[in-house]
Formats: C-alpha cells, sequence, structure tokens
C-alpha cells in the first residue's frame, strides 16, 4: 500500500493529473492494473463494472461492483457494503471486500448481500470525485444494485437497506450517503472519515452536507486510530481526529445516535476494528432491519443505550452517565458497550463461543479441501487438521497480519483479503502412497478458541 497516496487522499485535497485528463477523454476504458486482476464472480459472487462516464455530474473513474448473496437465502433484507479508501492501493483492495469470509458471516446471519465496490481511481486522481456521492458514484451504487438484482435473480435487492462501512474517503462517502438518504440506512460505520457540515477554508475542494433529521435517527459510529490526531498530533493523519469531533460534535448535539470508538494504537490502517465494528453492526440489524422485504426500517430504540465520554475508556447506562448527554458517544446496548470498552482499552475484544465446524470434508489423493464459515464475533485465524485423530498441520502455520490479529485470510490496509485469495485446503506430504487415512478439520477463531472437528473424510488404501 502506498500511505503516502492515501494520506492525501484521506484529505481529499484536490489533485490535476493527466491521468484523469485521459480518463476524462475516453469513457469507455479497459481495465488497467493494478484494477485488472481480481477473483472470479460465479455464483454465489456477481459482478457489474461501469465504464467511466464524461457526461456533467457523472462517475469519471470505472467502477467495478462485487457481491456475494448468502447461499439459499429466500428473500435479501438488505445489502452490507464494505467501501475502500482513496489512493490505489486502497482502492484496489475493493475487489476482494466481498470474498472475506468474517463480513459474509454477518451478512449470511441477517440474509443481507455483502456488496464491495472498487472504484478505479488514477494514482493522483481527485478522490472527490467518487468520494462525495453527488459527483455521480451514489448513482452508480444504486445502479448496481438494479443490475446486481437481475443478475441474482433477487430483485429486492434494488430496494433493501443499507448498512454501510467505509474507511478514509470511504467514510466520507458512507457518512455522504446516511445524509443523502437517511431512511435507507440501517446503520453506519466510518473508520478514519467523515463528511463536511461545515466549510473547511483548508479543504476548499470539499462540498459540505446538510444534516437532516432523518439522519439523526440512523446509528453512526466514528471509529479512528489514536495517532490520527487523538493522542498523536503531529502524525501524517493527525487532521482526522478534528473532522471526527467536528462531525460527532454537531449530530450528538441534535440528538443523533452516534458514537466515538478510538483504536488506542493503530493511525490510518483499520487495525482490529472490525472485531468492534461486525458486532455493532448486528445489533443494529437485529433491531432495524424489517423481517419483510419491502417495509420500513424499525427505528433503534434507545432506552437500553449506554453513553460514554467521546474519547474516554468507561461505558454507563444512560440512567447512570453524570456528564452532559449531548456530547457522549451513543452506543446502542449494554453488549455493544462492554465489546466498546474492550477494544478503546486494548482493542482485546473478547468472545466465548467457538467458530462453526468445518464441513464438507474432502480428500483426494495427498490433497484435503473443505468449507468453512466465519465466527460472526472473531472471524478465523487457521485451522488444524486431525489425521486417525492426531494433530498433523495448522493452516497456515503462522499469521500474516501486519495490522491486527493474526487472521486465515490475512487483510490490507483497507480491512480486505489480499490476492490472491486463500484457499480452504492442504496437501499431507507427510503420508505414504496406498495407506487409508481419517481426516478432520478443526476451525480456531482469533481469540483461540476452537470449533468441534468436522465429520471424518477417509483416504482409502489402494
Amino acid at each position: 500500500m502506498k500511505l503516502t497516496s492515501d494520506s492525501k487522499m484521506t484529505h481529499c485535497r484536490a489533485a490535476s493529473s493527466l491521468a484523469t485528463v485521459l480518463l476524462l477523454m475516453s469513457p469507455s476504458v479497459a481495465q488497467q492494473p493494478p484494477y485488472d486482476v481480481f477473483p472470479p464472480a460465479d455464483p454465489p459472487y456477481y459482478r457489474v463494472r461501469y465504464d467511466a462516464s464524461n457526461e456533467p455530474g457523472e462517475l469519471i473513474f470505472s467502477v467495478n461492483y462485487s457481491a456475494w448473496i448468502p447461499p439459499g437465502v429466500k428473500q435479501l433484507r438488505g445489502v452490507i457494503v464494505h467501501q475502500h479508501g482513496c489512493g490505489e492501493g486502497s482502492c484496489k483492495s475493493g475487489l476482494t471486500g466481498a470474498y472475506d469470509l468474517h463480513w459474509q458471516a454477518l451478512a449470511k446471519k441477517h440474509d443481507c448481500a455483502l456488496l464491495a465496490p472498487c472504484y478505479e481511481q488514477p494514482e493522483k486522481a481527485d478522490c472527490q470525485m467518487w468520494c462525495d456521492p453527488r459527483n455521480g458514484s451514489g448513482a452508480a451504487f444504486e445502479k448496481c444494485l438494479v443490475d446486481l438484482a437481475t443478475k441474482s435473480s433477487h430483485p429486492e435487492l434494488a430496494k433493501v437497506p443499507w448498512a454501510l462501512w467505509g474507511h478514509s474517503g470511504g467514510g466520507h462517502w458512507a457518512g455522504g450517503m446516511v445524509l443523502l438518504h437517511p431512511d435507507r440506512v440501517a446503520a453506519a460505520w466510518l473508520r478514519s472519515g467523515v463528511p463536511l457540515l461545515k466549510a473547511d477554508p483548508a479543504r476548499t475542494g470539499i462540498k459540505t452536507h446538510v444534516l437532516p433529521d432523518a439522519a439523526l435517527k440512523v446509528p453512526i459510529m466514528c471509529n479512528l486510530g489514536t495517532k490520527e490526531g487523538v493522542t498523536f498530533k503531529d502524525d501524517r493523519f493527525a487532521g482526522v481526529w478534528p473532522a471526527n469531533e467536528a462531525f460527532f460534535g454537531d449530530v450528538r448535539a441534535k440528538g443523533g445516535l452516534i458514537g466515538v470508538a478510538v483504536d488506542p494504537f493503530s493511525s490510518h490502517d483499520c487495525g482490529n476494528q472490525r472485531y468492534l465494528a461486525i458486532p455493532w453492526l448486528d445489533a443494529c440489524l437485529s433491531v432495524r432491519l424489517p423481517k419483510v422485504s419491502g417495509e420500513p426500517l424499525k427505528e433503534m430504540p434507545t432506552e437500553n443505550a449506554y453513553l460514554a465520554e467521546p474519547t474516554g475508556t468507561e461505558a454507563v447506562s444512560v440512567a447512570k452517565f453524570a456528564g452532559d448527554a449531548l456530547k457522549a458517544a451513543w452506543l446502542p446496548n449494554e453488549s455493544t458497550a462492554r465489546a466498546w470498552m474492550e477494544y478503546v482499552k486494548d482493542t482485546a475484544v473478547d468472545d466465548k463461543t467457538p467458530p462453526p465446524s468445518p464441513t464438507n470434508v474432502r480428500v483426494s489423493d495427498n490433497a484435503l479441501s473443505w468449507d468453512a464459515e466465519a465466527d460472526l464475533e472473531s472471524g478465523l485465524a487457521c485451522f488444524i487438521i486431525e489425521r486417525d485423530g492426531k494433530f498433523l498441520a495448522t493452516v497456515p502455520e503462522k499469521g500474516n497480519n501486519p495490522f491486527g490479529r493474526p487472521v486465515f485470510q490475512n487483510l490490507q490496509y483497507s480491512d480486505t483479503p489480499p490476492q490472491p485469495l486463500v484457499p480452504l485446503r492442504f496437501t499431507d506430504s507427510t503420508a505414504n502412497p496406498g495407506e487409508k487415512h481419517a481426516y478432520r478439520v478443526i476451525a480456531v477463531n482469533t481469540v483461540d478458541m476452537k470449533s468441534k472437528p468436522s465429520a471424518a473424510a477417509v483416504k482409502e488404501s489402494r
């Protein structure tokens, strides 16, 4: 990842580049590196792509939308959007967002599609041209829902509510969509990026938004790293906290259901945020999504809410909060408040439940493969392979995630798996030809809890 680019794009500073000029000159542009390599989109995955446009008000970048539909779902109730940030490094990470097993677990629980856009932004182009939804990306997003609805044979996809997650410029986009379409958004998680409600003289290229009353009913979480201006005032991303603080203050002062969660370790990377973001979205979706597709969103109840100082570490029930409630971070219930306190302390959000057991274990010659679903709270760290009831191997042998807990699929800067995607596969190189063996697979989540072993798959002797 080129963090210098992401730093510039985080603040959405206008930039004029030859790449943008060439893009505007040719509305039909073939996919160019790094956007020309991506996983296949065979069912339950679906993909649509739109070329760049040179029509006024339309999206000037090509965009690729990938979606995962939970197998066997009869009717979708919503769509979870995982929106990358600015710059080529972050943009290309959107190509794998729909393939993340952990985010798929959240989508499956709530009968939602998981959608990941990938804006094909040239490296030095103006991020505002997509991260402000009014510059064509909002309309392109709504169009993709219609087209993916047709491709997937789920016509309801075009009309279901949205749960939005966005990083950096993606947070700016997700927050903008809340302000533009509050009746469609079930909840929004804004990681290191927010829209502006007041003009910023230092960022004159960014248009401000209006805060409608309906947006005050949408649960929002502002999430950022402490190095983004909270305790590290001279970090390269130190401007993130003042923007978040202003947005939070304006929304909360009017009674908006908005919170703040500060990662005590990270800067502009996503760190361990998913271990709070996914349970928080789970809590919001459990209440807000209508049981029948087509009905309006339900209002978020407030009687069981918790409050906390925005950069503090303790949360208490509304009845016990002694400060000014309209300056306090809002949390939907006790369980999310407990997870929030663990997160802002050391990001070690606890989990008492084991992951689901792997299924459909197959063995051919010495090659073992299986299917698996992630633990909703803690994802997947690795798999243990047993042969004839005894430990054989751990897959992978060692995790490689520079931004947080070891994760089976590994993670990029914008919280998506890198390519090539890690397969659910293991080759037993120590088995002798002709021997009969029984194999089982155990899933391990990121708090080291183990699933029950899978059913055994037997390699017959020859």
